[in-house]
């Protein structure tokens, strides 16, 4: 209501500001129009004998009394409230306009005067003095001249954003430069919407970025956001969202608290902090405007919270108590760099009411202060209307039963005021003051003789032309900062300092600097103090945790939640072959061809490469049986050797019978090729070395079946036409094994086998093996033994039934029956593995084709040999029968053992 009232008063003013406009042009004769009503204004005013004032808007006082509804007529409101931290603002531009009227380096012909006006920290009363700058209160038009009638310069001010934003939306319809001191919203820095505002005060794009560093650097993703329901707060929290969404980050919630106090919005807000899971909230809102949210937040306990204050309100006495530390301490925000201001102190305790009986601001500031009542003033004391807990406005109004007697000593004070310990706001205030007498000195300076459109002088000049030199204006302020204005009138370059609520010695709340955010054009960076120590307002007392989802692990990575932000995610893990090596990770990284995830899936870790190695069990087993089979060759070939005069190691070619041997040594050792880590000689050379080696085998043991295919069909046809001469048998041999050497060097210079990773089989693993190349080659190579092993199969067993003392035939037939069936049953099983069992399956086969070999043709003959030396006789192994027996019984041995008596060639060679 009331601000409904307070628009309808400015838009009466504004009404006949536009009539009298039309109506001055065409009546020029003398116009008695004044204004029904003032506004009900309070202030300081130094105006006679300057050539210009600057004006000044401070909030003295923290809000405006409701209106009273059963007045209909609209009426200017009055203030309630009294602000220390305001009336030391007010105090600071009075004293630094003094100190440049001193000075003969800046204006040195021309002095300031000042008019200032309470804002009272609301829009209705930031517009009255508006208008009331560009009127004056007995002013018919604007004109550019106050109301003591002195050209108006420049404006300092208003405090708050929102109240400049609305003294600028007028001021800058005369482009009238105007100073904030206070006011951070990052939508005054466009020219269009004000084109006249300048600041020396960071705009909140800078703060927003900075907060969102702090934010990145003590690693929180999920935070709230609390914001003032007025263009300070509003703009403040869209700029930091903006920088947090492009930062990643996730804002959990957003609330605004009430300008004027709504019970509703009040617990909404303090709900959404109580149910979401944002242990860090951001608060962009100003001192004044969160004491009642302060004291929400004691009513309902909530404490386990870190507040990032913004530059409004970390410096605030007025919320910096003992009382409220257990709910606000640990609190780190962005502050406008402190300073000291030389003579400031002095002035400051300068002040009493005896001074001017009408200064009521300065009575006021003496009753609040002191908690008395001043005599014969219509002063009231301590007039307050605010809302309680219940949401029922209370109206407190008291007056003391002391009287001030005016020997109050300011000394003994412990208030807002007179702390000049932390002057970050007020020195604004000061280089504010100076940023326009820096300008007005320039435009003061300008060249007479050579003038320029914008040249002027005072006090006759346009307000566009000093917003002219007020774009450039630079200066060196008096603890030696640079200060100088973009073409936006926001600061080119400087720094926050960055604060951490903690107590004193004392109990009281100290703001300690643990850092510095500094800016540039082009250069933004977050600087911490090595030694500085921050407070966590949290029950571990350590860095508090603030996410929606605790960070996925390495090995997981980001699943989306449909429908909610970006922070609050499942982790899901990373597929087989995938790995995320960092926390957070939104995507999972695919190994490499010879790589593959570990365990946890956080790591790439070379595949296991599988072969069949000589120190693992089964290789070293494979080893044993290998050396062992050619150990008992060796030992065969010795016996041989040693008992190679006697009747059974001649009978059917004792050369032939050194060859087998030697070819199941070399069968026996090629199998160790297979075993170890292949390599391209060992590729090459094991399936040739293994099929040379059956063919040289297979076509001995065929020159000694054809010997026994001769003898049987003699002894089936009871003649002696049919024989052999020895040298054919070694023709067999030695063609055999040359047609074997031509196929494998054919194979081994047009399709060589090579080494082969192997990752189809199993993807953890890289089978180490080798591809043969050319299968047909291969089959080509080992289809001349398959050949030779079959003849002699067919040999054997056709001369299976020669009555022999050793059963040579029948020993040959069952030796190549053993390797067929050893064989045939080697295909399948050799298809069905793979990997390094693969490999074993096939030196198994060899090995037991070998030693199947090795045992039917040769166990029987060595028997006889060591064991039974008396059946080692020509007669016996000649198969000689009793003489009653006239019947001629042909053996393979006896076939040999008349090579003397006829003159056919048997199997015995001498």
């Amino acid at each position: 209501m009331a601000n409904r009232r307070t628009y309808v008063v400015l838009g009466v003013l504004l009404f006949v500001w536009a009539k009298l406009g039309t109506k001055g042009q065409e009546e020029e004769e003398e116009v008695t129009c004044r204004l029904l009503g003032k506004f009900d204004l309070n202030g300081y005013v130094d105006a006679k004998n300057h050539s210009v004032v600057i004006g000044g808007l401070f909030p003295i006082h923290s809000r405006t009394i409701p209106a009273n509804e059963s007045i209909l007529e609209p009426v200017s409101a009055k203030c309630e409230g009294f602000n220390f931290r305001g009336f030391r603002w007010m105090k600071t531009m009075i004293h630094t306009i003094q100190e440049i009227n001193e000075r003969k380096d800046i204006l040195p012909k021309h002095t300031l005067g000042y008019q200032i006006f309470d804002s009272c920290f609301t829009v209705s009363k930031a517009m009255e003095s508006a208008l009331v700058f560009l009127t004056g209160q007995e002013e018919n038009k604007p004109n550019m001249r106050n109301s003591t009638g002195a050209y108006l310069a420049g404006i300092v001010g208003s405090g708050g954003s929102a109240l400049s934003i609305a003294a600028s939306r007028l001021l800058g319809l005369y482009y009238v430069p105007q100073v904030g001191y206070a006011s951070t919203s990052s939508v005054l820095s466009d020219k269009y919407q004000f084109p006249s505002y300048f600041r020396i005060v960071p705009s909140d794009n800078i703060q927003s970025q900075a907060m969102v560093k702090l934010i990145q650097h003590f690693g929180w993703v999920w935070v709230g956001t609390i914001a003032s329901d007025d263009d300070y707060g509003k703009y403040g929290v869209k700029v930091f969202k903006e920088n947090v969404e492009s930062a990643n980050l996730c804002v959990a919630f957003s609330e605004t608290i009430p300008k004027v106090y709504s019970n509703e919005k009040m617990q909404k807000a303090v709900n959404a902090i109580k149910g979401s899971s944002a242990k860090v909230i951001v608060l962009y809102a100003s001192d004044l405007d969160l004491s009642p949210f302060v004291l929400e937040m004691v009513y309902h306990n909530i404490t386990d919270r870190t507040w990032i204050a913004s530059e409004a309100w970390i410096t605030s006495a007025l919320l910096a108590k003992p009382e409220y530390f257990p709910y606000f301490g640990g609190s780190i925000g962005f502050a406008v760099p402190r300073s000291d201001i030389p003579g400031l102190k002095e002035f400051l305790y300068d002040v009493h009411p005896s001074k001017d009986p009408n200064d009521v601001l300065t009575i006021e500031f003496w009753q609040t202060a002191f908690n008395c009542t001043w005599p014969n003033s219509s002063v009231p004391y301590n007039l307050d209307h605010r809302v309680n807990m219940t949401g029922k406005a209370d109206r407190l109004e008291a007056t003391s039963d002391r009287l001030c007697t005016g020997e109050e000593r300011l000394e003994d004070l412990k208030n807002t005021y007179l702390d000049v310990s932390q002057l970050r706001i007020t020195n604004n205030v000061r280089q504010a003051v100076y940023t326009l007498a820096y300008a007005l000195d320039e435009l003061s300076r300008c060249d007479k003789e050579n003038p320029r459109w914008h040249c002027a002088y005072i006090p006759a000049f346009e307000p566009w032309q000093l917003s002219y030199y007020m774009r450039r204006v630079k200066f060196t302020a008096h603890d030696g900062k640079k200060i100088e204005l973009n073409d936006d009138g926001d600061l080119d370059a400087g720094h926050y300092d960055i604060l951490n609520w903690q107590t004193n010695d004392n109990g009281e709340v100290d703001f300690v600097k643990i850092g510095e955010y500094n800016f540039r054009t082009s250069k933004f960076e977050i600087v911490f103090a090595k030694k500085s120590t921050i407070f966590w307002n949290t029950e571990s007392s350590k860095l508090p945790h603030s996410v929606c989802t605790d960070v996925c692990l390495p090995g997981t990575r980001k699943g989306i939640r449909q429908g909610e932000p970006i922070c609050c995610f499942d982790c899901i893990p990373c597929a087989d072959g995938h790995v995320s090596e960092k926390p957070g990770e939104r995507e999972c990284t695919q190994c490499g061809e010879d790589y593959w995830s570990n365990e946890d899936r956080s790591k790439c870790v070379l595949k296991e490469v599988e072969f069949l190695a000589y120190d693992e069990a089964l290789g070293f087993t494979l080893v044993i049986l290998s050396i062992l089979g050619a150990l008992v060759a060796l030992a065969v070939t010795v016996v041989y050797v040693l008992y190679r005069r006697t009747p059974l190691v001649q009978a059917n070619d004792r050369e032939l019978s050194f060859l087998i041997q030697v070819a199941l040594l070399i069968i026996m050792l090629s199998s160790l090729i297979f075993i170890g880590k292949p390599h391209t000689w060992s590729c090459r050379a094991r399936q040739v070395t293994l099929a040379l080696g059956f063919a040289l085998c297979l076509s001995s043991i065929l020159g000694k079946t054809i010997s026994l295919f001769l003898a049987y069909r003699i002894s089936a046809s009871k003649t002696r036409l049919l024989s052999m001469r020895p040298v054919f048998r070694k023709l067999i041999v030695l063609l055999s094994v040359l047609v074997e050497t031509g196929i494998c060097i054919a194979y081994l210079l047009m399709r060589p086998p090579r080494v082969y990773k192997n990752m189809e089989s199993q993807v953890i693993k890289i089978i180490l093996e080798c591809n043969e190349g050319s299968i047909e080659f291969l089959c080509v190579v080992f289809g001349v033994d398959v050949l030779l092993a079959f003849l002699c199969f067919l040999s054997s067993f056709v001369a299976r039934q020669l009555p022999d003392n050793y059963y040579e035939g029948k020993c040959i037939t069952f030796g190549m029956l053993a390797f067929f069936i050893i064989w045939i049953s080697f295909v399948p099983a050799y298809l069905s593995t793979k990997g390094k069992f693969k490999v074993a399956v096939e030196i198994f086969a060899i090995l037991a084709s070998s030693y199947g070999l090795l045992g039917c043709i040769f166990a029987p003959k060595c028997f006889i040999i060591l064991l039974r030396p008396k059946r080692n006789t020509a007669e016996t192994v000649g198969g000689r029968v009793p003489t009653a027996d006239k019947s001629i019984q042909l053996t393979s041995a006896s076939v040999s053992s008349e090579r003397n008596e006829t003159a056919m060639f048997s199997g015995l060679d001498d």
